[in-house]
């Protein structure tokens, strides 16, 4: 604790959480968009935002993506980046169709449950989608094994389950859901589903845990908990929904700072602070500084668990680059070839 912490001059604090903001699969996404900008060039077209945050999406717009709803929005023959809560397998049958150079920036943990999806459903299981109706992720899971797949969508749904066979179901998840309410749903489905299987491993994502679990340990000492991120981000929201129910006193969702009430301040003398997955750190000192400026000014990070997870950028993406550098590289050595080049 620094000194100043130690003796507050306001008697107002802030707890930040850690981990916050960006996830791996955040990361690889908009650093994807990113290095198809530089490689070939604007304009590249974005399928959905790529991750879901507003801040994300206008900055990439500014460099040259232009974000799509569907393929037939693409022009025939140009780029086109699927974003990280991946897509049904029909929508890489429409790239095909009209000619798309599609990269896929799916999150490696969605692609995990879409292969877990496919396996179960091989095996002609049924299988309980727990998630949002209507969420990309859900959307493009289901389509991996639509015959196979039924939606649950909280633990009010799991009495409407019906299956053809109990001892041949198992539960998947989306990534970004609520645990204690992902295991509240569960627990539901086992009472109607004594032989309900689970997935091989943890369907949420380790980042969406992790975020849940540092707003827990800090919610209780909180008068107010703000959440940066967008409002279509269902891990921001899930935030807000674990804070409150850990014990905060309200909490807010914020894209940024300027979207601060004072009125929420008032009286109160501890605020926590997180971020969604999706959302860049510098939006989150945007919000310490407006807190400070408010008398918030000393600031305790709370850390509970140290992410090092890293994924490498899709294979598609990274063979084109590894070319482009070669090719950099040969007319480094003979200039000839870039002029020849130039010339066609």
């Amino acid at each position: 604790m620094t000194e100043a912490q130690a003796t507050p001059q306001t008697g107002k604090r802030v707890l930040l959480a850690k981990p916050r903001g960006y996830c791996a699969g955040v990361d690889r996404a908009v650093q994807t968009v990113q290095e198809a900008l530089k490689l070939y060039g604007a304009p590249i077209y974005v399928r959905k935002q790529i991750v879901h945050n507003k801040h994300v999406v206008s900055t990439l717009e500014r460099q040259g993506a232009i974000f799509v709803e569907e393929n037939e929005e693409v022009p025939e023959g140009s780029t086109v980046i699927f974003s990280a809560h991946g897509v049904a397998p029909e929508v890489y049958e429409q790239a095909r169709t009209r000619s798309l150079k599609a990269i896929d920036a799916t999150c490696p943990l969605v692609t995990k449950v879409h292969h877990e999806a496919r396996r179960f459903a091989a095996d002609d299981y049924d299988i309980l989608l727990i998630g949002h109706e209507g969420h990309e992720e859900v959307i493009g899971t289901a389509g991996e094994a639509p015959a196979h797949i039924q939606l649950v969508d909280g633990p009010d749904d799991a009495d409407k389950v019906t299956v053809r066979d109990p001892s041949k179901v198992v539960w998947l998840s989306q990534t970004t859901l609520s645990v204690d309410e992902t295991m509240e749903t569960v627990a539901r489905l086992k009472r109607r589903l004594p032989l309900l299987q689970s997935p091989p491993s943890d369907d949420i994502c380790y980042a969406t845990q992790n975020r849940q679990h540092v707003v827990k340990e800090i919610a209780a000492d909180c008068d107010v908990v703000i959440v940066v991120g967008s409002r279509n981000s269902s891990n921001s929201v899930r935030l807000v929904e674990v804070a409150v129910d850990a014990g905060a006193r309200a909490g807010y969702l914020v894209d940024y700072a300027s979207e601060i009430s004072d009125e929420w301040l008032v009286g109160a003398n501890t605020v926590g602070l997180t971020s969604g997955a999706s959302v860049p750190d510098d939006l989150v000192m945007e919000v310490l500084d407006h807190l400070a400026a408010r008398g918030f000014a000393d600031v305790t990070e709370v850390t509970t668990a140290d992410e090092r997870l890293t994924f490498s950028l899709p294979q598609e993406l990274k063979r084109d680059m590894k070319a482009a550098a070669a090719k950099a590289a040969a007319q480094q050595a003979d200039p000839s070839l870039a002029t020849s080049a130039a010339n066609g």
